[in-house]
């Protein structure tokens, strides 16, 4: 029993003086070293530790505008980003259910029906990356990496666009391609 304890703990244990014994019929090996509460309380965290802790990133500049005192700003009301942007996220949502159960419960393959499918979806993707972005990459903290990832965003909305076109156009579409997959 006292092999599998780490070296370094041991050698501590070891060390120090002994002023009050733990009597265990648990392990002879604890007795036989007279491990105490005072020395269980001596050896520090870090030696029961398996990895030592590594930061990935550093964090970023820690910086305060104004004083603790201050009153956090509050932006000016903007319709786009308030309620009514909440009201169009979520009409669209509930915009995309029928539009992707009526297709295979009618049995109907209107180019209209897919278009609006395709960009319903488009759009909720959009939207969806775009909260992520808004809430993950603030403004004010990393302003480069929200330029890059908004106008990233912004591109895959156009490559995305683009190859539902073709599909669209070049081969079944998306509603027959999902019933295709559904009945393979």
């Amino acid at each position: 029993m006292a092999s599998a304890l780490r070296p370094t703990v041991l050698r501590r244990a070891l060390a120090l003086p002994v002023s009050r014994s733990i009597t265990t019929s648990a392990s002879p090996a604890l007795r036989q070293l007279r491990l105490t509460t005072p020395i269980l309380r001596q050896c520090p965290r870090a030696t029961f530790q398996t990895s030592t802790a590594r930061k990935i990133l550093p964090p970023l500049p820690q910086v305060m505008h104004g004083t603790i005192n201050d009153a956090a700003p509050v932006p000016e009301p903007e319709p786009l980003h308030g309620s009514y942007h909440w009201s169009f996220e979520r009409g669209v949502s509930i915009a995309l259910v029928p539009l992707t159960v009526i297709p295979f419960a009618a049995g109907s393959l209107s180019p209209l029906l897919d278009g609006g499918l395709i960009g319903l979806l488009i759009l909720h993707s959009y939207m969806g990356f775009g909260a992520c972005i808004t809430d993950y990459f603030p403004t004010w903290r990393t302003p480069i990496t929200r330029k890059l990832a908004d106008w990233a965003n912004f591109l895959a909305i156009f490559v995305v666009g683009w190859g539902f076109y073709e599909f669209e156009t070049n081969d079944v579409g998306v509603t027959e391609a999902v019933r295709k997959i559904w009945k393979a």
